[in-house]
């Protein structure tokens, strides 16, 4: 088959699997009077980015002196794209931000099948592709949410690294940046790469071309400047936009907080959501330790190691740690590989295990969606 019909393959099963998993969540939601495209749409941190692309930011809520969430601590890029669609065809919000969100989905399956691919084959990147979709907390991928847009800038910038396409690279990395907070993982990995090259480069006696310097110059861009906007606009330029955060509970201690709340839920009654994203995050972990030891691409490791070690020792939201790493999908490299030496030798095994996946990842996404209602 050629390169082009197995990445229609690969866009097929992520179809399949993205299509089936909204339906069961659908089903869940009928069966609960409630509305799957308003829960698709119009769920948690959704409402404050459409909120965002009708009317700017400027919007607080007051809980306490210690307890202020500010839209100030989302970025701009998903709902200036939002607002985009909204005023460029008759979509409302909602369905504008699932418009956007779908998209990103599937221009960001584009590349893992393309990364995939060029490292190690068309069986693994398809395999790649559909462990993806198939994730636990995949449901996010068909929501309004920001994770497909930061891994559709953070995949196809780390394929222009490894392409050795440093404008490339440099440019989509600074949009990534504007997504999300832990968007500034694609900019270390790109600077890492580039340190990388130019020791390398140097060490043979050669010269470090501009595009190199000027993409590496270019990755922190986009991150950075909304920092700096936010930090203006609170009157304290370096520090304003980590107080946003603080206010929302979220900071980086190093796993304090997150260690604290493990140790609650090992001795407390919690309902699954908690329990399930301690399982995740376990897993995250195990998978990184093999990535590192498949010797994976320095950009790639550097990436995943930024996201995780953001998921991990960031305090606050324990249950949105499993969404913080589905970005992170070097981490999957490993098992795409595995699942593919078994669909060689035992095709049945590796399609019980498929099946297995997909039934976790379409009953516990609607769980948590319909019945758990618990912030995502």
């Amino acid at each position: 088959m050629s390169v082009a019909g197995d990445a229609a393959r690969a866009l097929g099963l992520f179809t399949v699997a993205r299509l089936l998993g909204v339906l069961v969540l659908a089903a869940a939601a009928w069966a609960t009077d409630q509305r799957p495209l308003t829960l698709l749409g119009r769920s948690w941190d959704s409402l404050w980015y459409l909120g965002i692309a009708a009317h700017g930011y400027g919007v607080s809520e007051v809980f306490g002196p210690d307890v202020v969430h500010s839209d100030l601590a989302f970025f701009p890029l998903y709902p200036a794209l939002v607002r985009l669609v909204t005023e460029a065809g008759p979509l409302s919000g909602g369905a504008a931000g699932l418009l956007v969100s779908w998209l990103a989905a599937y221009l960001a399956a584009c590349g893992l099948f393309a990364l995939g691919a060029r490292l190690y084959g068309r069986a693994v990147a398809t395999a790649l592709v559909l462990l993806w979709g198939l994730l636990p907390h995949s449901i996010v991928l068909s929501m309004a949410y920001t994770e497909p847009v930061l891994t559709a800038f953070a995949v196809w910038s780390l394929y222009a690294v490894l392409a050795g396409r440093w404008l490339w690279a440099g440019a989509l990395a600074a949009l990534a940046g504007l997504s999300r907070p832990n968007g500034f993982a694609v900019a270390a990995a790109v600077l890492a790469a580039a340190a990388w090259e130019c020791w390398t480069v140097r060490r043979a006696g050669g010269k470090v071309t501009h595009r190199l310097w000027t993409g590496a110059a270019l990755a922190p861009v986009g991150w950075a400047a909304y920092v700096l906007w936010v930090g203006h606009r609170e009157g304290d330029l370096p520090g304003g936009y980590f107080e946003v955060q603080r206010l929302w509970g979220s900071r980086f201690d190093l796993g304090r907080g997150s260690l604290r709340f493990v140790r609650h839920l090992l001795l407390g009654d919690e309902q699954l959501v908690f329990p399930m994203t301690m399982v995740i995050v376990a897993a995250a972990l195990v998978l990184f330790a093999l990535l590192v030891a498949d010797r994976a691409p320095l950009p790639l490791v550097v990436y995943s190691g930024v996201l995780l070690l953001v998921a991990v020792g960031g305090s606050g939201f324990f249950e949105c740690k499993p969404r913080f790493l589905l970005p992170a999908f070097p981490l999957l490299l490993p098992l795409a590989r595995a699942l593919t030496r078994t669909a060689r030798a035992r095709p049945w095994h590796a399609t019980v295990v498929v099946c297995a996946l997909a039934g976790l990842s379409f009953c516990y996404g609607a769980y948590l969606v319909v019945v758990a209602r618990t912030p995502l």
